[in-house]
């Protein structure tokens, strides 16, 4: 089985260079802001990050294809580069250091693409975290400055934390009442948005979370990142993997309840 680290390496590589890209025009007072068709903001930091990440992908992986938000896909093969260049940007634009660059690569097998490979750099906050298939996951500033993380062992609803995005995405796909459901019967809920609940699940801090929407670059470098750590990564409908267009990421131990939850409808 390939070991990806030459692949890994890269990435860290290609988040260096978007970190230094993003903070240096975040909280800048002449950001440029625009609104996509779908009414989601993207501001010129998102693009240049973008851009910067493939123009390293086309020297150093000429041969392998890349996916991003802002770009689209270009290139074909067994092998996918799958980018957001600033997960988070609603709180990129208004100063919350709430965002990270999610990096990812996949690679074709049975079923379509996996990840293989993931790093998620939020560098406002001064955190990074990565995995490669069958290494484990891992945070700190950089591969030779790390910890390696594993999801909790709360095995009760009763005693788990429960992270989330917001209600209006539930509520539009008729599954609030299911989502209240699930929120009187946990320990605690916070609602911290974007890349960070999965990576708490990771870490153990927190031990379910979920999102009723979401795009393939939000999620190819949060789910290996939670398997990796030992938990469990799938769509609302129970599909292993970021292919489902929503997500929910757990320990494990609560998976088939979290799902039970979030599936039921009046």
């Amino acid at each position: 089985m390939p070991d990806y680290l030459d692949d890994l390496r890269l990435a860290h590589v290609l988040a260096d260079a978007a970190d230094a890209a993003t903070m240096e025009r975040f909280k800048a007072l002449d950001l440029k802001v625009e609104t996509k068709p779908d009414m989601t903001p993207v501001s010129e930091a998102d693009k240049a990050a973008e851009e910067l990440i493939r123009g390293q992908l086309q020297r150093a992986r000429p041969r392998d294809a890349v996916l991003g938000e802002e770009y689209g896909i270009e290139g074909t093969g067994p092998r996918r580069w799958v980018i957001d260049p600033i997960d988070g940007t609603k709180n990129y634009v208004r100063g919350v250091p709430v965002w990270a660059t999610l990096i990812s690569l996949m690679e074709a097998g049975e079923g379509g693409y996996h990840p293989v490979v993931g790093v998620v750099s939020a560098p406002a906050l001064g955190r990074r975290w990565w995995a490669a298939r069958g290494h484990g996951a891992f945070t700190g500033r950089n591969l030779t400055s790390a910890s390696r993380v594993h999801v909790s062992g709360v095995n009760t609803l009763a005693d788990a934390s429960f992270a989330y995005s917001s209600l209006s995405g539930w509520e539009e796909q008729d599954r609030l009442d299911g989502f209240l459901d699930l929120t009187r019967q946990v320990w605690r809920t916070r609602a911290y948005g974007d890349f960070w609940p999965y990576m708490m699940v990771a870490e153990g801090s927190v031990d379910i979370c979920a999102e009723p929407e979401l795009s393939l670059w939000d999620m190819a470098a949060t789910a290996i990142v939670v398997t990796e750590a030992g938990g469990t990564f799938t769509g609302l409908d129970g599909r292993p993997g970021p292919h489902s267009g929503n997500a929910a990421a757990s320990n494990g131990l609560l998976h088939d309840e979290l799902l039970g939850y979030l599936n039921r409808r009046q």
